[in-house]
């Protein structure tokens, strides 16, 4: 088992070093990041100083090791550097100090402030948007699924959970905001985040804001859900035991809910796991359509003002999140399946 977990580390550490290399090499060619900093105007002194700070006096190739130094937990950096950065984390050494510290994804060009603190303060609202979408998932697609497999030829269940699949996050949320927030009239807000601040009540919870980016988030995991639970229940309602609790006399609704579907969500709970992360990326361009503050919005926004390191640090952040869930779902089939350790 150790050697197990010590293989999927490695590989989950190559996938993280293969984005970080992508990222940097796509981003840093765009524009001229100390011009970007300063604005248009400034001295050309000042300009050489900020080039300095950002490494851009040095050799492309050299720069990337500066920003894997700033990114990685394992890093190599002087006094002068981790005080400068405000690095937080366990150093050992003398001026130049070897140490194990949290990412430092840099600072924004336009706020000046650190990139990993901007994305801290958005994670809140993409945590609760991605965790509404999934439980209306699972919530409306298990049962969707359950009637799917009782009526193998309904033809409304079967195309609408392909239509779920294929349309993009994007063209969902434009449609429902414009049939439920605009056409329906039933009150529902197309904009706004968790929170609302009054001038004269202050900051109030405002749930009514994540109904419509919520569903738009959970459709597409809503229709995956009802197809896989609609082709494990029909596998594990033509098995044997099955057909001999039916025998026995077994009433049917004792039969679907509590011997066969049991069986047959092990495939949903391994999609609910993974979709997770999706969600966590996914939720970019639908925040933007909501106006929902959280990570997609901030990096849509930091994109548009040609903010890079807050979107190179948005993207490694869902690199991260993605590497972090499949590296759990893989620790967690080699505790339950011995063979998957093979």
């Amino acid at each position: 088992m150790k050697a197990y977990v010590l293989r999927k580390l490695a590989y989950s550490a190559a996938v993280l070093l293969g984005v970080v290399t992508v990222v940097f090499w796509l981003f840093q060619g765009f524009g001229d990041p100390a011009r970007m900093v300063l604005g248009q105007s400034g001295d050309a002194k000042t300009l050489a100083q900020i080039r300095k700070d950002l490494y851009l006096d040095q050799p492309r190739w050299k720069q990337f090791v500066y920003y894997l130094d700033d990114v990685s937990p394992l890093c190599v950096h002087t006094r002068a550097d981790i005080a400068a950065k405000g690095l937080s984390g366990v150093f050992v050494g003398g001026n130049v100090r070897v140490g194990l510290k949290w990412p430092y994804l840099r600072r924004s060009y336009q706020t000046k402030k650190e990139v990993g603190a901007s994305l801290w303060e958005a994670l809140p609202g993409t945590l609760v948007l991605a965790s509404a979408a999934l439980l209306i998932a699972i919530v409306i697609g298990i049962p969707l699924g359950v009637l799917a497999a009782l009526r193998p030829n309904n033809p409304t269940l079967i195309v609408g959970s392909v239509l779920g699949i294929s349309a993009p996050s994007f063209f969902m949320g434009i449609v429902i905001a414009y049939l439920l927030g605009y056409v329906a009239h039933i009150g529902l807000p197309m904009t706004g985040s968790l929170f609302d601040t009054e001038p004269f009540t202050g900051r109030r919870l405002a749930l009514s804001h994540l109904i419509l980016p919520a569903l738009t988030l959970g459709i597409r995991p809503l229709a995956i859900i009802t197809q896989l639970t609609r082709s494990a229940l029909l596998d594990v309602l033509g098995q044997d035991y099955i057909r001999t609790a039916r025998a026995k006399g077994l009433p049917p609704r004792l039969v679907l809910w509590k011997h066969a579907l049991r069986n047959a969500l092990n495939p949903v709970i391994t999609a609910v796991t993974g979709w997770f992360a999706e969600l966590l990326a996914g939720a970019f361009f639908v925040e933007y359509i909501f106006g929902w503050k959280g990570i997609g919005k901030l990096t849509v926004d930091a994109l548009s003002q040609l903010d890079y390191p807050i979107v190179m640090g948005s993207v490694l952040f869902s690199a991260a999140a993605f590497t972090l869930v499949n590296f759990a779902t893989d620790i967690l089939y080699g505790v339950v399946d011995p063979r998957a350790r093979a």
